[in-house]
């Protein structure tokens, strides 16, 4: 099953952090990361007095749940010393599950796809990098539609 994740950092050696976010994600049991966008530097999201981030977008094929992705990636963060004091403060990494194929998911501990995808630039340029024409699965939307109507 693919999935696609958005990785940022914002703190320290970014793109150390990215690098070992990536690495570790590889390490995982039933993942295979398929491609990786380019990295791009971009300005901090809804808190903006903070340093620019580091992002990219990795695609995945996983057997895993999407629930048991999330809990992996969290502890991937735990790992790289992310500390979440403030809602879209600082961080040394940041992992996100952008979209798991077509699923739609609305629990307490998940929401896809992604709820912010349509409205940050950063995570669309490089999706739109990946995979131009996926299908966003609430909007009917090709991601390159959104992308340029969001420019």
């Amino acid at each position: 099953m693919y999935c696609y994740l958005g990785l940022g950092s914002n703190l320290g050696d970014k793109l150390e952090f990215i690098t070992k976010a990536i690495k570790q994600i590889s390490r995982l049991k039933s993942v295979e990361i398929t491609r990786t966008s380019s990295l791009i530097t971009t300005a901090p999201y809804g808190k903006t007095d903070q340093p620019d981030f580091l992002n990219c977008v990795i695609e995945l094929d996983t057997d895993l749940m999407p629930e048991d992705l999330l809990n992996k990636c969290l502890h991937i963060e735990n790992q790289l010393g992310r500390i979440r004091k403030e809602k879209w403060g600082p961080r040394t990494i940041d992992i996100d599950i952008l979209l798991y194929e077509d699923k739609i998911i609305n629990s307490d501990m998940l929401v896809l796809p992604h709820p912010q995808l349509h409205k940050r630039e950063f995570v669309l340029t490089s999706l739109n990098e990946l995979c131009p024409d996926l299908v966003h699965p609430i909007l009917n939307k090709k991601i390159k539609d959104i992308f340029m109507e969001l420019k």
